[in-house]
């Protein structure tokens, strides 16, 4: 049973997070930054002011778009892009979820967060229109989270199965998401600046909305646009420090062999003259997104800081150090709130199911149980795109009476955390987050609301 204080917690972390995902609006966000005026199409280059502008009398326009976010951010750049400047029928590839029908533009359905033969088919189309674009032209690009997954587009001595042996194994060794966009980069066609390789001589601008933490372009979708600083030697060291390489595909030794060789190209890098006539407006990130659910906590009446605005390790290990953080202060005199903002991992040592925001949602029911914590709290962690993990579910939302109403369903959440079984574990005792695909992608978003237990209700 719920009682009435925790209830209201519960309502208003929701509310908080759903503030923090509405700041991330993929639509408006691009509303905001293309204006059209005389059959010319204007780019803004800050997010928070559309001036100064990218201005080009181009002649045509190749619309791409990739990512969770891609169908709600290609519907605003259809209602921006002059009709004279279309060249043929953008391009949109976005996860089964957020599959919409657009007017000038051709959607495609992929699979996240492993690739799939339709997001191969996908990218090959992405890069057929792209290598189609001439000097004078624009290639208008808008960049959202999962887009690394979205358009797989391996290297011709690599096939897709072989690609996605080795994310999976790099997922389950806990390799942080930059060590998993290093090696995706340099078995790639696209990442990694190989779209803006394609591209030239037209010019490109991308739009992009990040899902990573400090909002690193070389790590957003795994960079198609921008220059990229990893190398073909520390891809090959990543997999060896996760003690994976001898378990790669023969196929992705030898591409990666040749490449530290030099008998293969390197990515583009930063004096690359591809990138010339390239430039970006970053348009949403999880630090605005963060701020925004702050500012709502606010308004509700918490007292509110922010733990952390990147917060990111295993998700258990961060759970119960976050814990441990809120045991040795004082009892809380008044509603607080703190918040974070990042991406965490799970390293897998079982088969069960869930994500790493149930992970974290559940170690921290348990490590606050071990803890006692001296207040009525509720503790939720859920990503910002709706969907964590192979799970229809976007996080958990756990209170002090999770771990019992758990049990009283014949469920040890103990050995639930060991075999990586979060999912069954929240959906005992009614603690799933679903939301449904929220169209956008700018990580995760953690909340832990803290009532003085002399506090009863509002």
């Amino acid at each position: 049973m719920k009682n009435e204080s925790t209830l209201a917690l519960r309502d208003d972390a929701l509310a908080i997070y759903q503030a923090g995902v509405a700041a991330a609006d993929p639509y408006l966000a691009v509303k905001h930054c293309l204006s059209a005026e005389a059959e010319h199409l204007a780019i803004g280059l800050d997010s928070s002011d559309p001036n100064p502008q990218r201005r080009g009398n181009w002649r045509k326009i190749h619309l791409i778009a990739f990512g969770k976010a891609a169908s709600a951010m290609a519907k605003a750049a259809e209602e921006a892009i002059p009709e004279a400047l279309w060249a043929g029928k953008g391009i949109a590839v976005t996860n089964y979820e957020n599959v919409a029908e657009l007017t000038h533009t051709d959607v495609f359905g992929a699979g996240h967060p492993l690739p799939d033969a339709a997001g191969l088919d996908a990218a090959r189309r992405i890069a057929e229109k792209v290598g189609q674009a001439e000097a004078g032209e624009l290639v208008l690009t808008l960049v959202s989270g999962g887009g690394s997954a979205l358009i797989p587009c391996p290297v011709e001595s690599v096939s897709l199965s072989e690609k996605c042996a080795v994310t999976g194994l790099l997922l389950a060794s806990g390799a942080d998401i930059n060590e998993i966009n290093c090696v995706r980069k340099h078995l790639s066609q696209l990442k990694g600046g190989g779209l803006a390789r394609l591209a030239a001589p037209a010019d490109l601008h991308a739009l992009i909305l990040s899902d990573v933490l400090g909002d690193d372009l070389s790590a957003i979708a795994s960079g198609p646009t921008v220059p990229d600083p990893s190398t073909f030697g520390e891809a090959i060291a990543i997999l060896q420090n996760r003690q994976i390489w001898e378990r790669l595909p023969d196929a992705v030794r030898d591409h990666l062999q040749n490449g530290a060789k030099g008998q293969v190209p390197e990515t583009p890098k930063l004096n690359d003259p591809v990138f010339q006539k390239t430039d970006h407006t970053l348009i949403g990130s999880n630090a605005i997104s963060l701020h925004a659910a702050a500012k709502h906590a606010r308004q509700l009446g918490y007292e509110t800081r922010i733990y952390s605005e990147r917060l990111c390790g295993i998700a258990r290990e961060v759970a119960e150090q976050w814990v441990n953080t809120i045991a040795a202060l004082p009892p809380v005199g008044r509603p607080n709130a703190l918040l974070a903002g990042g991406e965490t991992t799970v390293r897998l040592t079982g088969d069960g199911l869930g994500g790493r925001n149930q992970e974290m949602a559940l170690a921290f029911a348990l490590a606050a149980e071990r803890q006692q914590l001296d207040a009525d709290w509720v503790f939720l962690s859920a990503g910002t795109d709706g969907r964590d993990g192979p799970t229809d579910a976007a996080g958990g939302r756990i209170d002090p009476g999770s771990l019992a109403r758990m049990r009283a369903e014949g469920v040890d959440p103990d050995a639930r955390l060991a075999n990586n079984d979060s999912y069954h574990a929240l959906q005992a005792s009614g603690d799933l987050l679903i939301t449904g695909a929220t169209g956008t992608n700018v990580a995760d978003l953690q909340i832990l609301l803290l009532y003085p237990k002399t506090t009863a209700g509002r």
